[in-house]
């Protein structure tokens, strides 16, 4: 373990979106985002202004929610009773509306929307501020939270790109006069089309993310336009809107009343980006695209979809493909199939995103970073987390599929992660805006209310894949707790034997060992202490540089720190200076970027004669740690699998030095 390397403490990052840094790559190409904006701290740039942020939001943050028509209605259909008749029809399209209104309208876009961290939103943004209310500290159940939302959106990250991708490319098997023949290549297709995807992440998607707008936009005009074309088939679908079909649906339904939620459920999935991804489109801009825009085309779909089948009850089997004419079928099919890409894209950017902020945060050991443009923020690849979630996608479908199978592991994820949302809206209610406790209360209550319903109704699928999610979700947790456990452990431990710094400078003024030309740089997470880089320079080598800089690397609560922000510089006497470098949870560590912003504070080095200590520790299990000793073993695993911190923080190899010690946990 390199001395002191590990990002300081903060909130765990955690959200379906890969919270407020959720879509960033496709968010950088969609919006022409970059570190210069000028506009502060995650807000967007885009040459057409509100109108192009608007449409730059279509494409990231609806990409997910806007293929949810491929499957949700006929799943809802096929388990409800009487799959086609005017009951189920009506009180499936009501259910899909008023979910619509109260999930995704009225919590996240009237309410959670108003709850941001300086510009920016997710479960990380909402964690931050809960910490903040309460007076900066962190509950051990606050950090659970996160941890379980974090892992939770890793589960749904393996299943988002499945599920869209296979449900797109089932249209095949219903392509008129062909079907029968193009049935069985859907699942080769479907393959083939993910490895594709996967495989093209390294390369960075800039080239191509500002075509994500436009694409999906014309997508929500195509499902409306569909819609519209079918409501005449039955008309009386428009009674739907009101609630009490929906009520009468699942009263008449019993018990199957609570499956036929978790498919309805699906139709929200994706309804957190919103909220996600607020910072880097702005409130006002995905608030206007959602209600003016995306609402009103999804639901014309789902009502044209719903007048299909009270018309013609067999295409209750498959609605959506049903409903498109036969003279543009193909074209309809292809622009499905680009409109799952682009929302399998931004889980796998969120992926990216989420891992960035965990290790920033400690609540996952280094690991490699790689950044695909020198221009845009946000675009990065991580190769672990891709080829990950590749294995993980491509044993998915030998599993499953079909959609109808991956929709049975789908959503189990998001409405975990909605109901921790609601938990810490919360104390934000309560502790931050000093609302009356009865208000908070009913918030909460009338929000979790609902998540705990469709939480129930999802738990019912577990039988059916939805134990797939947990699982992993529960390995998550598990790995995430080891190594944050581990590192205090080891810190800890350090500590005690480490020497205050002040008690060196008095050794160091009494006994002057020899100087070396030149400076150095030691890395430290605690600069009261002298770093165990420091020590055994001077006790094996037994020579102190010209200038010495004791640097630590800090992680804030904000998405990103302003550069005026960005460094702190304190003499200690004339041979030691203490540096303090920060940086957002959604920002990358670049050490020689920031050490070139001390030139204007006075402190001149020349790189090439500069040289970096890091102190790398051996750590051996032990009994007696305070760990179960496989938990010790699993997070020594962890921390000889951790990346290089001189490529974690770009260092230049060439001026590194290692020492290193043994540490018993």
């Amino acid at each position: 373990m390199a001395d002191d390397v590990a990002p300081g403490p903060g909130a765990p990052a955690a959200s379906k979106g890969g919270d407020s840094a959720s879509r960033n790559a496709a968010v950088a190409g969609a919006t022409g985002y970059t570190d210069g904006s000028g506009l502060g701290p995650g807000v967007a740039t885009h040459g057409s202004g509100f109108f192009g942020l608007a449409l730059g939001s279509v494409g990231v943050v609806f990409g997910d929610i806007g293929t949810s028509p491929l499957y949700a209605m006929r799943e809802a259909l096929a388990h409800s009773r009487g799959g086609g008749t005017a009951e189920a029809v009506l009180g499936v399209v009501s259910l899909v509306f008023w979910a619509l209104l109260l999930i995704v309208t009225l919590k996240y876009v009237v309410f959670l929307m108003r709850a941001d961290n300086k510009g920016e939103g997710g479960t990380l943004a909402l964690m931050a501020l809960a910490q903040r209310a309460l007076g900066g500290q962190r509950p051990v159940a606050v950090f659970f939270l996160g941890v379980v939302g974090a892992a939770l959106f890793y589960g749904d990250g393996i299943i988002t790109p499945a599920v869209s991708v296979v449900g797109a490319l089932e249209g095949l098997g219903e392509a008129p006069g062909v079907g029968r023949y193009f049935a069985p290549f859907i699942l080769p297709t479907a393959a083939a089309v993910l490895i594709g995807l996967f495989l093209v992440q390294s390369r960075g998607t800039a080239s191509v993310a500002r075509f994500f707008g436009p694409i999906t936009a014309l997508w929500f005009l195509t499902l409306a336009g569909l819609g519209v074309i079918h409501i005449g088939d039955d008309p009386s679908i428009i009674r739907g809107l009101l609630p009490h079909y929906g009520v009468l649906f699942l009263i008449n339904n019993g018990l199957v009343g609570f499956v036929i939620l978790g498919s309805v459920f699906l139709v929200v999935t994706g309804a957190e980006a919103l909220y996600a991804d607020m910072g880097h489109f702005g409130k006002a801009p995905i608030r206007a695209a959602w209600l003016f825009f995306v609402l009103p085309c999804l639901m014309l779909n789902y009502l044209g979809q719903g007048a299909l089948v009270l018309a013609e009850p067999e295409a209750a089997e498959n609605p959506f493909f049903r409903m498109i004419p036969e003279m543009v079928y193909w074209p309809v099919l292809l622009l499905a199939t680009a409109a799952a890409c682009i929302a399998a894209q931004a889980v796998i950017t969120g992926a990216f995103s989420l891992t960035q902020q965990a290790v920033q945060l400690g609540i996952l050991p280094r690991i490699d970073i790689r950044r695909t443009s020198e221009t845009q923020a946000g675009q990065i690849y991580v190769p672990a987390i891709n080829a990950l979630l590749l294995v993980g996608v491509l044993t998915l479908l030998v599993m499953f599929r079909t959609s109808s199978n991956l929709t049975a592991a789908y959503g189990i994820a998001v409405t975990g992660s909605m109901f921790v949302d609601t938990l810490l809206f919360f104390i934000i209610l309560r502790w931050k805006w000093n609302r009356p406790m009865w208000q908070a209360v009913l918030a909460v209550v009338s929000f979790g209310l609902i998540d705990l319903v469709f939480i129930s109704s999802n738990l019912l699928k577990i039988p059916q894949g939805a134990w797939l999610p947990l699982v992993l979700g529960a390995a998550l947790v598990m790995l995430m707790w080891t190594w944050r456990r581990g590192t205090g452990i080891v810190v800890a431990k350090v500590k005690r034997d480490a020497v205050p710094m002040a008690d060196l400078l008095e050794m160091l003024r009494a006994r002057p060992p020899h100087r070396a030309p030149g400076t150095a740089i030691f890395l430290t997470s605690d600069p009261s202490t002298a770093p165990v880089a420091l020590m055994h320079n001077l006790k094996h080598n037994r020579v102190l540089h010209e200038k010495n800089v004791i640097l630590t690397v800090e992680t804030a609560e904000t998405p990103r720190v302003p550069e005026k922000d960005r460094i702190s510089l304190e003499t200690i006497n004339p041979d030691f200076r203490k540096l303090t470098v920060r940086y957002g949870f959604m920002e990358q560590p670049n050490v020689p970027k920031a050490l070139g912003l001390c030139r204007k504070q006075g402190l001149k080095f020349d790189i090439m004669s500069t040289s970096f200590f890091l102190g790398r520790r051996s750590v051996v299990a032990s009994a007696t740690s305070g760990m179960p000793l496989w938990q010790d073993k699993l997070f020594i695993f962890l921390l000889k699998n951790a990346a290089n911190p001189t490529d974690f923080y770009h260092i230049p190899p060439g001026r590194v030095v290692e020492l290193g010690a043994q540490v018993t946990v």
